[in-house]
C-alpha cells in the first residue's frame, strides 16, 4: 500500500464511482420525459405532471452531476500526467467534444425545460426534453469512446516521441467496443430510471397519496423496465460479452474464474475463486453456456488465464469475478422483478400488491449496485493495462506525487462527497414526499387522505391520470 498508484487508482475509483450514481439517473430520465412530454403536447394531462414532476428530479441530479464530475477531469493532470502525455492527444478529441458539444447542448435545453415550464409552449418544452435527451446521451457516447479506446485502441498512430495521435478520426469514433458498449450502457441507465419511477409511484400507492401519479409512475416504469432489462441482457449483453471474448480474453477469463482452456465451457453461476491454486471452488454450474456465449457455438473453446503469461493477467480476479457476477445476477432478477410486476399490472392487481409495492421500493438502489458492479468489471478486466496491450497502469500515474498526498486528497473527498450526497438525498427526498406538485407551488394542498386511496392535492388537480 506505499506504492502511490494503489492510491491513485482507489482515488479515482473512488470519484468516478460516486459520480456516475448521477449521469445515469439523468440518462434514464431523459428518454422517459421526452416521451411524457410528447403525451403532454398531445393533451395527456397525467403525462405532463410526470414530466414536471421528473424534471425537477432531473434538474437537481444533473447539478450534482456535474459537480462531481470536475474532479475526474482534473485527475488527468494530477493523478495520471504520465497517462495523459502519451495518450492525451487521442483521448482528448473525444473529451473536448463532449465538453464543448453535448454537454453545452444538453446544459442549454435543460435551463429551457426546468425555468420554462408555464412560460413555453407544451411544444417547445417536448422540443426542449427532446434536446436534453440527445444531449445526454451524446455526451455518454463520446465518454464511450474514450474509454473504448482505453479497452480496445483503434484509430491511432504512433509519434515519433513515442505518444500516440489519432490517425484515423472515424475509426476511432466509430470502435467496435464503443458502439457495443453505448447500448449496453444506456439500456441500464434506463433500467435505472425506470426502477426509480416505479419506486417513488409505489412509495405513494403504499402511502395512499398521489393515486393518479403513483398508478402512472408504475404503469410507465415497470413497462418500459421490463424492456430495458431485456436489452441489456439480449442483445446487448450477449454482444458485450462476445466483444469481451474477441478481444480481452484474459478479462472472460477472469470473469469467469476460469484458469483452464477447453471447448464446451461452463458458465458458473457462483463460485470461489482460489487464484493461489487456480481453481475455481464449489462452483455451480451450467453446462457449455459459456462457450456459446462467447462464441455463439456449444462447441468453441474458450481460453482459461493458464494460457497467458502470468503478467497480462488482470491484477484483482477475485474482485473481477465477483463484481461480474453481481451484474449478472442482479440484472437477471430485474428481468423477473419487472415480468411479476407486469403481470400483476396487467391484472389491474399491481396497486394492491402490497409485498410488491414494498419490494419495488427497496429495489431503487439495486440498479446503482449493479451498474457500479458492471463497470468495475470492465475496467478490472482491462488490467494490468491502462490502454489495452500498449501502456500498463503502472507506467501511467504521477509518480512525481507520494501516497501520502493522494491518501490526504481521498480523504478530503470522502468528507465533500459525504456532505454532498446527503444535501442531495435531503432536496430529492423533499421533491418525492411532495409528490407531484412542485414545495413552492401556491396551488398545493397538504396530504389529505380521502377514502378512496386518492389525496386532496390531486382532486383539488383534477385527477387526469390514465
Amino acid at each position: 500500500m506505499d506504492d502511490p498508484t494503489i492510491w491513485h487508482r482507489l482515488l479515482f475509483a473512488f470519484t468516478i464511482i460516486y459520480h456516475y450514481l448521477f449521469p445515469q439517473l439523468t440518462m434514464g430520465l431523459a428518454p422517459l420525459i421526452a416521451w411524457w412530454r410528447y403525451r403532454a403536447w398531445r393533451g395527456d394531462a397525467g403525462c405532463r405532471d410526470l414530466a414536471r414532476f421528473w424534471t425537477r428530479i432531473l434538474g437537481v441530479t444533473f447539478a450534482v452531476g456535474v459537480v462531481t464530475g470536475i474532479p475526474m477531469e482534473f485527475q488527468f493532470g494530477t493523478n495520471w500526467a504520465a497517462f495523459t502525455r502519451y495518450s492525451g492527444a487521442v483521448i482528448g478529441q473525444t473529451l473536448a467534444m463532449e465538453g464543448m458539444f453535448a454537454f453545452f447542448f444538453e446544459s442549454a435545453f435543460i435551463g429551457a425545460l426546468i425555468w420554462g415550464d408555464g412560460r413555453l409552449s407544451e411544444r417547445t418544452l417536448m422540443f426542449a426534453a427532446l434536446g436534453v435527451f440527445v444531449g445526454s446521451w451524446a455526451s455518454a457516447y463520446f465518454i464511450l469512446v474514450t474509454n473504448a479506446f482505453m479497452q480496445h485502441p483503434v484509430g491511432y498512430v504512433t509519434s515519433p516521441d513515442g505518444t500516440l495521435a489519432i490517425g484515423d478520426l472515424m475509426a476511432y469514433l466509430l470502435n467496435p467496443w464503443a458502439m457495443v458498449t453505448f447500448f449496453h450502457n444506456m439500456s441500464a441507465a434506463v433500467v435505472t430510471g425506470t426502477f426509480v419511477v416505479a419506486g417513488v409511484g409505489a412509495f405513494h400507492a403504499l402511502r395512499g397519496t398521489h393515486s393518479g401519479f403513483a398508478r402512472d409512475c408504475l404503469h410507465w416504469g415497470t413497462a418500459i423496465g421490463l424492456a430495458a432489462a431485456f436489452i441489456v441482457a439480449f442483445p446487448t449483453g450477449d454482444q458485450q460479452a462476445k466483444t469481451v471474448a474477441k478481444y480481452q480474453p484474459t478479462a472472460l477469463a477472469g470473469m469467469e474464474g476460469r484458469f483452464v482452456s477447453g471447448d464446451m465451457a461452463d458458465i458458473d453461476l457462483i463460485g470461489e475463486p482460489d487464484v493461489a491454486a487456480e481453481r475455481l471452488d464449489n462452483p455451480i454450474r451450467i453446462p457449455a453456456a459459456l462457450s456459446f456465449l462467447a462464441t455463439g457455438s456449444f462447441h468453441g473453446n474458450v481460453p482459461g488465464l493458464k494460457e497467458f503469461p502470468r503478467d497480462q493477467w488482470p491484477d484483482n480476479i477475485e474482485l473481477l469475478y465477483y463484481s461480474f457476477h453481481i451484474m449478472v445476477g442482479l440484472g437477471t432478477g430485474f428481468i423477473v422483478l419487472m415480468g411479476i410486476a407486469n403481470l400483476l399490472r396487467w391484472r389491474g392487481r399491481l396497486l394492491t400488491a402490497r409485498p410488491l409495492l414494498w419490494i419495488l421500493v427497496i429495489s431503487m438502489p439495486l440498479p446503482y449496485i449493479a451498474n457500479t458492479a458492471g463497470w468495475c468489471a470492465a475496467e478490472l478486466g482491462r488490467q494490468p493495462w491502462l490502454v489495452y496491450g500498449l501502456f500498463r497502469t503502472v507506467q501511467g500515474s504521477s509518480h512525481a506525487v507520494p501516497s501520502g498526498t493522494v491518501v490526504f486528497t481521498l480523504l478530503g473527498w470522502l468528507g465533500m462527497y459525504f456532505l454532498l450526497g446527503v444535501l442531495y438525498l435531503v432536496l430529492v427526498g423533499r421533491e418525492i414526499i411532495h409528490g407531484p406538485f412542485a414545495v413552492h407551488d401556491p396551488g398545493h394542498h397538504p396530504y389529505t387522505r380521502i377514502p378512496d386511496g386518492s389525496d386532496a392535492s390531486s382532486q383539488a388537480k383534477g385527477d387526469h391520470h390514465g
